[in-house]
């Protein structure tokens, strides 16, 4: 059986990491998708973006085929993988949902795609991969030993914020996506 998991990180570069460790673990670039914020994305176009993965680090597999997408409500993001074409499709198209409806079709919970879309949109990225139960173990000890964002807490902090789901129509607070994008410095 073949089940989907999905981990949200902050950065683009742990999400990276975390899909070379994959990679490199014998997991298919088929089986992998990431989308997420990128600083390059800000200001390449997408023309550029095939070399923004080889960039970071991915001069192979399956981050040698990202791209960029402007997504409704997120805006720019690189994005590669079977979710990354499921996107692309939801764009194109104008399908209802956009990004959560990719996550949806992907298997998850609509809470959940909701949370993924809104993660991706306040600057984070996700990592989701197609698993057969002999590798199901391999990568969430991949995809957990990354440092995942902890999705109930970030969950509670955006609902103390206002937030109840993902809105394209609307944007976040800038100094909120901004503030959980700075690394926290030590309190004196």
């Amino acid at each position: 059986m073949t089940s989907t998991i999905t981990r949200s990180y902050d950065s683009y570069e742990t999400a990276v990491t975390v899909v070379e460790n994959l990679e490199g673990a014998g997991i298919s670039g088929n089986d992998i998708s990431i989308i997420g914020r990128d600083e390059q994305a800000k200001t390449s176009n997408s023309a550029e973006g095939a070399g923004i993965g080889a960039g970071v680090g991915g001069a192979a597999g399956l981050l040698a085929g990202i791209g960029m997408l402007a997504i409704p409500g997120i805006g720019p993001v690189v994005a590669a993988g079977w979710l990354a074409a499921t996107a692309v499709g939801a764009v194109a198209g104008a399908a209802a949902g956009g990004l959560v409806g990719s996550f949806i079709s992907a298997g998850a919970s609509e809470e959940d795609s909701h949370y993924y879309a809104e993660t991706v949109r306040r600057g984070g990225s996700v990592v989701s991969v197609k698993a057969s139960d002999e590798h199901r173990a391999t990568v969430e000890a991949i995809m957990d030993g990354a440092a995942p964002i902890n999705r109930e807490a970030r969950i509670a902090q955006y609902r103390e914020e206002g937030w109840t789901r993902f809105d394209e129509k609307t944007v976040p607070n800038s100094r909120v996506a901004d503030d959980l994008n700075r690394p926290k410095l030590p309190v004196d």
